[in-house]
């Protein structure tokens, strides 16, 4: 009873608690195929136990049921619940056919080759095509980052270095943390943990990050905001894996306010490292070229439906390096919640004989990450249509393919 009522409180603390309900299609549009770009689901902490998060509490963390890193149980039930509902989005749309396993080579699934995103792929291919001979690709070698999904820096001029240091620093400091950090400290007793003990570190709010830009490696902070980051990320998986209450940050986080402060912290991290224009093109640049072959230069010869699964990183660095419009998601503090998808959909207008392109943010909830609640039409994930700043969209949210190719051919230069 403890859980259903909170489960009904954080659910009133949320902005805009209505549910998104898919779009009525315009009348002569038929859906002709559709490209999703993944993050993995439900995973357990990346900073394992002996890592930063000992390192930043007295506290004793809970334990998780597989690895740091590692998609849970749960994430894949997530997952699972996902691929349900686009089936049957995809379905209704006649994309695809109730009850039938696709046709040969029009579904096409691609993981980067972790353990959870190859997980997230499978076991939402199995939601969407039970029973279906569908594989998910991936490279052979597990463990290692594929080079489509690394979002490391390729330039390894002095001068590109310089210029995304300082981007990463200017981006960083458009975001006010001193707030959140100082509740954050007091949750983990930050005054108390080993770093304050052993290492004399015992504020988040008055120590200072230091960027990096390294060739070949991702963009990186060391400081406070990895930090938080790390904390958070651990608060907020809590959350979504169930764990009780008394055990999500030590039943230290109690109101919507809390969660915003302490979700600032996180959405700043992702924002500093891979939204800053440079950066996010140079990073991005592997994906987007990929993009650019499947819906743009060979979208004849590419599958009705394309999964792409990876890293909030590839999400963050992709929408900077497109050059989409600001957006909010209701219903969620992450700004590419876990299990969220970028759904692009090539779209034909029968009535005026043009093509169109809508882009949506499909995701899951906060509360039905929480309650694992079983996804559909009558009860759908949420759902936000995005814009490309270089290709408006009408009333309806689309736009002229020609002009979406325009932008992506573009960028994949």
């Amino acid at each position: 009873m403890k859980q259903s009522l909170w489960t009904l409180t954080f659910a009133a603390m949320l902005p805009f608690t209505t549910a998104a309900m898919a779009e009525t299609v315009p009348q002569g549009y038929q859906l002709e195929q559709v490209l999703i770009m993944s993050r993995h689901n439900l995973r357990a902490p990346l900073a394992n136990n002996g890592s930063v998060l000992e390192q930043s509490t007295p506290n004793t963390w809970p334990e998780w049921e597989v690895p740091g890193g590692q998609l849970t149980t749960k994430g894949g039930v997530l997952e699972v619940y996902m691929g349900h509902y686009m089936r049957e989005w995809l379905a209704e749309q006649k994309l695809v056919t109730s009850g039938e396993c696709p046709a040969p080579g029009t579904v096409y699934a691609y993981a980067n080759s972790l353990q959870r995103t190859v997980a997230t792929a499978q076991f939402f291919i199995t939601g969407a095509f039970p029973g279906c001979d569908i594989p998910v690709h991936h490279q052979d070698k597990m463990g290692v980052m594929d080079p489509t999904f690394n979002p490391v820096i390729t330039d390894g001029s002095a001068e590109f270095s310089e210029k995304a240091i300082k981007a990463m620093e200017v981006r960083h400091q458009q975001d006010s943390l001193g707030e959140s950090y100082q509740l954050l400290e007091k949750i983990v007793r930050y005054d108390q943990s080993p770093s304050c003990k052993e290492k004399q570190v015992c504020s988040l709010t008055t120590a200072s990050d230091t960027f990096s830009a390294p060739v070949q490696q991702e963009p990186g902070v060391s400081g406070p905001l990895k930090i938080g980051n790390s904390l958070v990320d651990a608060f907020t998986l809590q959350y979504y894996e169930g764990f009780p209450l008394d055990q999500v940050a030590w039943g230290e986080i109690t109101t919507a306010q809390q969660w915003r402060l302490l979700s600032k912290i996180k959405n700043s991290y992702q924002d500093a490292l891979f939204t800053s224009p440079d950066v996010a093109r140079n990073v991005a640049k592997p994906l987007v070229k990929y993009i650019d072959k499947a819906l743009v230069t060979d979208a004849a010869n590419t599958p009705k439906v394309t999964l792409l699964v990876g890293h909030d990183s590839n999400i963050a660095s992709l929408l900077t390096a497109l050059d989409f419009a600001p957006y909010q998601l209701h219903d969620q503090y992450e700004r590419t919640p876990i299990g969220g998808k970028i759904v692009f959909q090539r779209w034909y207008d029968s009535q005026r004989k043009r093509e169109l392109m809508k882009i949506e943010y499909i995701y899951q909830s906060s509360t039905q990450l929480r309650n694992a609640d079983v996804l559909t039409l009558k009860a759908p994930a949420q759902r936000v249509t995005l814009a490309l700043k270089a290709c408006p969209i009408d009333k309806e949210g689309f736009c002229p393919l020609e002009k979406f190719n325009a932008v992506v051919n573009a960028a994949a230069k």
